[in-house]
């Protein structure tokens, strides 16, 4: 990359998998494109606190009160992130135009109109000294649209305009796809920029590592199964698979989008886990992240795969989905210049700069909005005189 005079924004997501805030420091050129990355950071989530997140994925007591103070936690987490971020890059705060923060999202339901992401922006920007874009789904769900995922406009920003048809995917919480059409195909759409751009697709495929963090750590007490060792272990049940892959969101035509909301410990009781064990349920939960995954390559006759976030790291993963692609090459975004886990709070990163510069954000195409929106609530920091 090109490390050439940059505006500077910082980018800040927790994700589906609630096990930390990631934030990133990116430099943008003057037609959004990505200079560099300045600096990285992670704060892990409290356990107490993700317990109060978890119990407010469904309706419970005083939960208006509960979540307002949600918000006001994860504004004090984002914080602290910030700080690394600043010290590890040695700026200051007035270096930064906007930070854009996602929140954590809580309910997602945009066939009934909406899409809720906590985080008190006005606290955040307050803690922080700078300008800070929040409720970044709401605009494209007020077009008619999904709300998510958001991600496509970005990774065709970075990661497009080559002579394949390649396949991004995100694995978080919830995994997602982007294809990206060669840089020659016809067809051509306007980009967020508003120029001509080769089509881009994208949807939520599924669960990620939320369904297989969630097993892990009820029995065996670890947030995560590290490398994907204890699903290695076990043996696929193929009639568990078979129920599991029977879910009516899988077969839905895109747009669309998924998150806690349905893919939850619930959903997973419900599929018949009697005579199972533990090791054997979870290498079933690791092989439907890789077919659905996989599904959605070979129905967009992808050439290449790349893959971020935190499933990039699970190398049983990995395998599972080379094995299920086995005629196309499957790496990480690292081989294209980015680190797999800074990708998605890079995008939101880019996503702040969108909504400062007034340009869209969303892809009508992958959302299914109406048109092409800014995004995002937009926090001055500080005070304003005059």
């Amino acid at each position: 990359m090109d490390h050439g005079t940059a505006e500077l924004y910082i980018g800040l997501m927790s994700g589906t998998s609630m096990d930390a805030v990631d934030g990133v420091v990116a430099g943008f050129g003057p037609a959004g494109n990505l200079i560099r990355t300045l600096a990285s950071a992670s704060v892990p989530m409290p356990d107490d606190f993700r317990r109060l997140l978890g119990d407010l994925q469904s309706s419970g007591p005083d939960e208006l009160a509960a979540a307002a103070l949600v918000a006001n936690g994860l504004a004090d987490l984002y914080a602290k992130c910030v700080r690394m971020l600043l010290a590890q890059a040695a700026l200051p705060a007035s270096a930064v135009t906007a930070l854009g923060a996602h929140g954590q999202t809580v309910r997602h339901d945009p066939q009934r109109g909406y899409t809720l992401q906590l985080i008190n922006a006005a606290r955040l920007a307050e803690a922080t000294g700078i300008d800070t874009v929040s409720d970044l789904r709401s605009a494209d769900v007020a077009a008619g649209g999904e709300g998510a995922p958001l991600v496509p406009a970005f990774h065709a920003r970075v990661f497009g305009g080559t002579a394949a048809r390649r396949g991004i995917t995100n694995i978080g919480g919830i995994a997602n796809i982007t294809i990206l059409e060669p840089a020659d195909t016809g067809g051509s759409t306007r980009s967020s920029a508003g120029t001509s751009a080769p089509p881009v697709l994208g949807y939520d495929t599924g669960p990620g590592n939320t369904l297989m963090d969630a097993w892990c750590e009820q029995h065996r007490g670890e947030r995560f199964d590290c490398d994907g060792r204890w699903a290695a272990a076990g043996q696929v049940d193929t009639g568990l698979l078979q129920r599991m892959r029977a879910e009516a969101y899988f077969g839905r035509q895109a747009p669309k989008s998924t998150g806690r909301d349905l893919f939850n410990a619930e959903w997973l009781q419900r599929q018949d886990l009697r005579g199972l064990t533990p090791v054997d349920v979870q290498a079933s939960l690791l092989e439907l992240t890789a077919t659905t995954l996989a599904d959605g390559c070979r129905l967009h006759q992808v050439t290449e795969v790349f893959v971020c976030g935190g499933g990039a790291a699970n190398g049983r993963l990995m395998d599972r989905l080379q094995a299920n692609l086995p005629s196309i090459p499957v790496r990480t975004t690292g081989d294209l210049g980015l680190d797999p886990q800074t990708v998605e709070a890079t995008a939101f990163a880019w996503l702040a700069r969108q909504r400062v510069k007034r340009e869209p954000g969303n892809l009508p195409a992958v959302t299914g909005a109406s048109g092409y929106r800014v995004l995002g609530a937009l926090y001055p920091s500080g005070s304003r005189e005059g």
